[in-house]
């Protein structure tokens, strides 16, 4: 619970996008670029970001696909021969006409995406039915041009893994987008970020441009909003058949290919702080804090023994910082600690160290503190992490469900979403509730199966929507 005892932070019940800013600044996570959409990610915005990354690319590895570089710039052509993806892109494409002090021949694109230059390389490389399945992923930047860019949630520049598939039957490119989604993303997300996201389809008018098929993580921030979290995209032969990626069967005969693409960025760091953040700042899940554990001297006679202990929890496994800068008051290196979110803090004095205690703060406490043996004090720290991820995932599934209204009309869905999120049947929304909706600016996030499975095709009978404005 917050205790709201930080000053630097506006509430969230008073400005949500204030607060939201305020946390990026005041945690030092990251700061705007010099160009507008741009920005700096901090070290310690950078830490998170780094945790991100080892989890997920030990997930994509453990999927079978392989890390790969590919260029920057793409030339504009490639955009061209996909059609409809440079319709979906067009107005977020940045491009350069002149390089080295003249008129570029062609002008080339700032990749938004890589589908089609790793298109292109991947008809060079795949030849016969043994070269399938071809599975990339990359870790890079990307630009699209933003007209209201926000820090962490949508920057002209960012940071992302984007995985690129090439399969020789649409049964095993689908199979593998579906491995991607649950696997990989919708299992980080809930045991990694502690976010219960909502798994589903897109409709047509959300699909990915080019792509028969996407599937989505969906979050609900702490005002109720959605953001999306990740994607995994069914492309069909669309693109195959654009870069003709094709290979020669068994029966050596010509075919084309099945491509995926699948992706999620720096966004997932936005989506942690406004899922988990409270007034105080930022709440990190154990499993994925840069620090899980700061040990703090009271006073400077304590400075040995805070190095003593945290010698101790990084013997175990702890990630730790100590704290022993005797020059700061101590309560301002409270405060701070709780604005960057770290789960446990660990505080010595003098007059602990003659009982042979030290008191733990949990951060998810609002900094409520219980004095443990030092004799016990590793087992102790190892037992409430764990503890203290359950309880952020709970927490975070109670508040989304509370906010979760089943309608059965277009217009009770928009006044749900005003306030939350709206579940309503697809067959009573259909297309023209969702075009009524987009005009209020509410979208279908995704949809379901009743039993919460993602459906094969948006016509099956039963299905439900998830509708919400959204970042």
């Amino acid at each position: 619970m917050a205790s709201g005892k930080n000053p630097v932070l506006t509430p969230q019940s008073g400005d949500f996008p204030r607060w939201f800013q305020d946390i990026v600044s005041k945690a030092e996570l990251a700061d705007n670029g010099p160009v507008r959409g741009t920005m700096v990610i901090r070290p310690y915005g950078y830490s998170i970001w780094e945790r991100m990354v080892a989890e997920m690319d030990a997930r994509i590895k453990s999927a079978g696909a392989e890390n790969a570089y590919f260029p920057l710039f793409i030339p504009e052509s490639y955009l061209r021969r996909e059609a409809e993806h440079v319709e979906g892109f067009s107005p977020e494409l940045a491009v350069v006409t002149h390089a080295g002090g003249k008129q570029l021949e062609e002008p080339v694109v700032v990749r938004p995406t890589s589908e089609t230059v790793i298109g292109e390389f991947m008809a060079k490389w795949v030849q016969s039915y043994r070269d399938l399945p071809l599975l990339l992923n990359q870790w890079a930047n990307v630009v699209r041009w933003e007209m209201r860019p926000r820090i962490f949630l949508r920057t002209s520049e960012f940071l992302w893994q984007e995985g690129h598939t090439a399969h020789a039957t649409y049964e095993d490119a689908r199979d593998y987008a579906r491995q991607i989604l649950h696997d990989t993303y919708e299992d980080f997300m809930v045991n990694v970020l502690a976010i219960p996201v909502v798994v589903g389809r897109k409709t047509v008018q959300e699909r990915f441009a080019g792509a028969i098929n996407t599937t989505c993580c969906e979050a609900m921030t702490g005002d109720g909003k959605a953001l999306q979290m990740g994607t995994s995209h069914e492309l069909g032969q669309n693109f195959a058949q654009a870069f003709d990626i094709g290979y020669l069967s068994k029966d050596s005969k010509r075919e084309l290919a099945w491509t995926t693409s699948w992706g999620t960025s720096t966004r997932m760091v936005g989506g942690l702080i406004m899922v988990h953040g409270d007034d105080d700042g930022l709440r990190i899940p154990p499993a994925l804090a840069p620090i899980q554990v700061v040990v703090m001297a009271i006073k400077g006679e304590a400075v040995e023994a805070v190095h003593k202990i945290g010698a101790e929890l990084r013997a175990a496994g702890v990630r730790v910082r100590l704290d022993d800068r005797a020059d700061i008051p101590f309560g301002r290196r409270v405060i701070d600690w709780e604005l960057k979110g770290v789960p446990l803090r660990i505080e010595v004095g003098p007059r602990d160290l003659a009982a042979g205690t030290a008191m733990i703060a949990r951060r998810l406490t609002g900094g409520a503190k219980a004095a443990v043996a030092l004799t016990g004090l590793v087992e102790q720290v190892t037992h409430l992490l764990a503890q203290e991820q359950e309880v952020m995932l709970t927490e975070a599934t109670v508040a989304r469900d509370a906010r979760i209204v089943e309608v059965s009309s277009v217009d009770e869905a928009a006044e749900a979403a005003v306030e939350g999120w709206a579940k309503i049947a697809w067959s009573v929304l259909g297309l023209d509730g969702e075009a009524r909706l987009a005009r209020s600016a509410v979208t279908v996030r995704c949809l379901q199966r009743a039993d919460g499975s993602v459906p094969e095709a948006d016509d099956e009978p039963g299905l439900k929507a998830y509708v919400a404005r959204s970042y």
